[in-house]
């Protein structure tokens, strides 16, 4: 929500490349209350410095969205004058995710983890979703075995990832694998 000049909620999103993607385009990408000033990256080598690009932004960001390295999160926070910290990793432990919060408090912003409501797809399909505790569970090894597996009883298959950053960004905004 806008504050009471109604200048839109200036807003970082942590993330580890992936689930915050996700959630700023379920969430935040068309909404004109919010601007998302950053992404924060720790996990992934080599994505620090990059930008979410304009094309997978849309309208409301023309220059993408910078991607800064999380350590910078205060100076992050200050420099761009940040309401609310959006937590968006999901194989974390809680002291993890409470250090992240007292982190944003301490510099005077909101701290928030969204939920299911919020960031889940909707589908008019049955869905079966793959997930685990951490990074390296082996979720996409068993998407594929599953997606075989259906395919044999004669059903069709499409599998669904949030963006991923092991390459240009723009140029796999939308991959077919078969």
């Amino acid at each position: 929500m806008p504050d009471d000049r109604g200048v839109p909620r200036r807003v970082v999103i942590m993330g580890a490349s992936g689930r915050d993607f996700h959630n700023f385009n379920v969430v935040f990408r068309h909404d004109v209350e919010v601007k998302v000033v950053a992404f924060t990256a720790a996990q992934i080598p080599g994505i620090a410095g990059r930008r979410y690009p304009a094309s997978l932004a849309g309208p409301l960001y023309p220059d993408g969205i910078p991607i800064e390295e999380e350590n910078d999160l205060e100076a992050i926070g200050q420099r761009e004058q940040a309401d609310e910290v959006i937590f968006a990793y999901s194989d974390v432990r809680h002291e993890t995710v409470m250090h992240a919060a007292s982190r944003a408090l301490a510099m005077g912003a909101d701290f928030r983890i969204l939920g299911t409501d919020a960031t889940m797809l909707t589908a008019s399909v049955p869905v079966i979703a793959i997930s685990a505790m951490r990074t390296g569970c082996g979720k996409s090894q068993t998407a594929r075995w599953l997606s075989r597996r259906l395919r044999t009883h004669g059903l069709r298959v499409a599998v669904v990832r949030h963006p991923m950053p092991y390459g240009d960004l723009d140029r796999q905004r939308s991959q077919r694998f078969a």
